[in-house]
């Protein structure tokens, strides 16, 4: 009960901050907060709970970016119609990934999903509708509706988002769907002898985790009010989607939030006093520290110290 307390608190305090006279700049930086965790939620479902490393993030950010994108340019459909829509077609892509990539673990399966941030960046490049390789400049509408402004909106938006995104891997954790997944990432072979549908959970896992990525993707056209192909594929986005949980801690829910919000935060901050050429230094330095010192993110460390404390 206090989860869902909490996650109420969090999204009607986004509502009363956006309708306040706060600065803009806590709406961008949030904006990409709040992102963050979403990638770091829907990563962790798959990489964390399963054992399967998805580097193909960059794929369903932009397949959701872009599907939104044309659903804004041929119906003009409001953002939350684009985000269901964007929702729809990565669970689709993922589902279908699982499928195609079934026997695949391991570098294996990695590298496939590589492939796919190519495939879907070389088809977006040669499709003159969505802007091709230039890109397209998008006019972010001036209303917000019951808000002062689009951008205001759009991170009361991401926030639901967040927390759905928090909320379904809390769910997947505690279910059966959890215990499942961390018996094929423990043993594969183990599980399917002890009668774990192993098939159906990484199919549902990879639809879940494509779905959420795609829909942290479906804003960017208009919180950035330009999209190209370069950027949108970017790979550091799979960077960062893997960073996160890793510091955080992949297993237990709460360890990509923690992540998320700590590597967002830090990358914001050098972003405005130093440069954003400096990013994936950050990323990199707290992988390194973390992986080497803290293998099981700050989770492992705060169990650590309890069980050392009692």
């Amino acid at each position: 009960m206090r989860f869902w307390i909490s996650c109420a608190a969090l999204w009607i305090s986004s509502i009363f901050l956006a309708l306040s006279g706060a600065n803009n700049y806590l709406f961008f930086a949030g904006f990409v907060i709040l992102q963050s965790i979403v990638l770091a939620s829907a990563w962790n479902i798959l990489g964390g709970y399963a054992g399967y490393v998805n580097f193909g993030v960059p794929a369903f950010i932009g397949a959701g970016a872009y599907a939104a994108l044309a659903m804004h340019l041929a119906f003009a459909a409001p953002i939350l119609i684009q985000i269901a829509v964007a929702s729809l077609i990565t669970g689709l892509i993922g589902f279908l990934v699982g499928l195609l990539t079934v026997r695949l673990r391991g570098i294996f399966f990695s590298i496939a999903t590589v492939a796919l941030v190519f495939i879907f960046e070389t088809l977006v490049m040669n499709t003159p509708f969505l802007g091709g390789a230039t890109g397209m400049q998008l006019t972010r509408p001036e209303s917000g509706g019951l808000f002062p402004s689009y951008m205001r909106m759009l991170v009361v938006v991401m926030t639901g988002l967040a927390v759905l995104a928090v909320a379904t891997a809390r769910y997947v954790q505690e279910s059966h769907i959890g215990r499942g997944l961390r018996a094929v990432r423990d043993s594969e072979e183990a599980a399917e002898c002890s009668g774990v549908p192993t098939l159906k959970l990484k199919l549902l896992a990879c639809a879940l985790s494509g779905a959420l990525l795609g829909a942290a993707g479906a804003p960017l056209p208009m919180y950035l009010s330009y999209i190209e192909p370069a950027s949108t594929f970017n790979l550091l986005y799979a960077v960062s989607a893997l960073a996160m949980p890793i510091i955080g801690g992949m297993s237990h829910w709460i360890g990509p939030v923690i992540g998320a919000i700590l590597l967002a935060s830090l990358q914001q901050i050098v972003t405005v006093t130093i440069s954003s050429e400096l990013n994936v230094l950050v990323v990199g330095l707290l992988l390194v520290v973390f992986v080497v010192a803290a293998p099981e993110g700050i989770v492992g460390l705060v169990k650590r110290w309890k069980s050392s404390s009692k």
